[in-house]
């Protein structure tokens, strides 16, 4: 039995990698998706347009507002010189937010020196655009960083007594909030799991199209064991693969390493396992390479919006939630973000991956039985 496997595995690998559109088609697409989804496939806003409306002119708002000029978020002010100006701003999308700084800023400000019972409130405006609401959230945090910033500097020129709490924030595992950290290990996952499934959902389909499944039929191979040839080719492919993309991102995108390399090679063969048991149930449907591929994309979508790559799963509703158990990114995404930033040991891989195993059994005992069932 396993001579015959082992001779189907090599027929499987050579048939690959001697065709050089199939070795361009492994290499060349993953390493162009990790460049060009590293920096756009984010969901940091950068490039904001403000719009700002000065009603006061005077010394502290325009120290204000070339402090908001001079943040790197901020790329283009646009000045308005009257109410009337604010809502267009807005409406057209010509800005994200408009700044309104009310006449009496700067008199409030000087004001605030005094020894008075009662400070009067220095008020400034932020008008955000509601029909982007994570966008708004974000630009809102921007905001209110600069205006803070703004209130410590001011404190501490005039010696006025601060605020009696302070807040002093740490980044764990990213401390200069670099947003490659975080998206190019997802990718890792992502790129991972398009080379395996591509490479066995294709599989089953292209001996259909060329006719060489019916020589299948008729060799000594038990459906099994044609089971097993499918797979182990695309669990090769898929690490090598994996790793590729991993080296890439440390040498290339200086994405930290700090955990075990026998660790990710563990998590990797898991989750390839679970890809390719998806993989072969897309397969074993399919009689095409073009239903393969339709068939793959389509479990591919769902299957990256549900891996909390684009979106926290915690704020899904309930019952994405438990849909998502069934896909192997959500699973692979956190343990391999844990490995390369944190360290994370084994143990706490394996809690966090132990669904993967019965996700591939599941898989690959439904591939099985749709095979078995096109052989009769």
């Amino acid at each position: 039995m396993f001579g015959r496997v082992k001779a189907l595995v090599i027929k499987e690998l050579l048939a690959v990698l001697r065709d050089k559109k199939s070795r361009m088609a492994l290499i060349m697409p993953p390493l162009l998706q990790l460049t060009i989804f590293a920096f756009a496939a984010t969901l940091e806003v950068k490039n904001v347009s403000l719009a700002v409306l000065d009603k006061d002119g005077g010394q502290a708002a325009v120290e204000l507002v070339q402090r908001f000029a001079a943040a790197p978020y901020f790329t283009k002010i646009i000045t308005l010189h009257g109410q009337e100006q604010v809502a267009p701003a807005l409406e057209d999308e010509t800005a994200m937010a408009v700044l309104v700084i009310n006449q009496n800023f700067s008199r409030d400000v000087a004001q605030f020196r005094r020894a008075t019972p009662v400070h009067p409130q220095a008020a400034v405006q932020l008008l955000l655009d509601g029909r982007r609401s994570n966008t708004s959230q974000i630009i809102q945090g921007y905001a209110s960083r600069i205006v803070e910033q703004y209130n410590a500097d001011y404190a501490s020129t005039y010696n006025l007594r601060g605020p009696p709490a302070e807040l002093v924030a740490r980044n764990w595992f990213n401390p200069n909030l670099d947003y490659l950290w975080f998206t190019v290990p997802n990718l890792i996952g992502m790129l991972a799991m398009v080379v395996g499934l591509m490479v066995t959902s294709l599989s089953v389909a292209r001996e259909r199209e060329l006719g060489t499944f019916d020589q299948l039929l008729v060799t000594p191979l038990h459906p099994l064991e044609i089971l097993a040839g499918k797979t182990i080719p695309a669990m090769i492919m898929g690490l090598l693969e994996g790793f590729l993309i991993v080296a890439v991102a440390i040498l290339l995108f200086r994405i930290p390493f700090h955990g075990s390399i026998i660790v990710l090679a563990v998590s990797l063969f898991l989750y390839m396992f679970s890809v390719v048991g998806f993989g072969l149930f897309i397969s074993s449907l399919c009689n095409t390479q073009q239903q393969a591929i339709l068939g793959t994309f389509t479990f591919m979508v769902p299957a990256s919006l549900l891996s909390g790559f684009a979106t926290p799963i915690e704020t899904m509703p309930h019952f994405l939630q438990i849909i998502s158990l069934a896909n192997p990114m959500r699973h692979f995404l956190v343990a391999v973000r844990g490995i390369l930033l944190k360290a994370m040991p084994l143990s706490m891989v394996f809690d966090t991956l132990w669904p993967l195993l019965v996700i591939a059994l599941a898989t690959l005992s439904l591939a099985g039985w749709f095979f078995s069932r096109k052989l009769e």
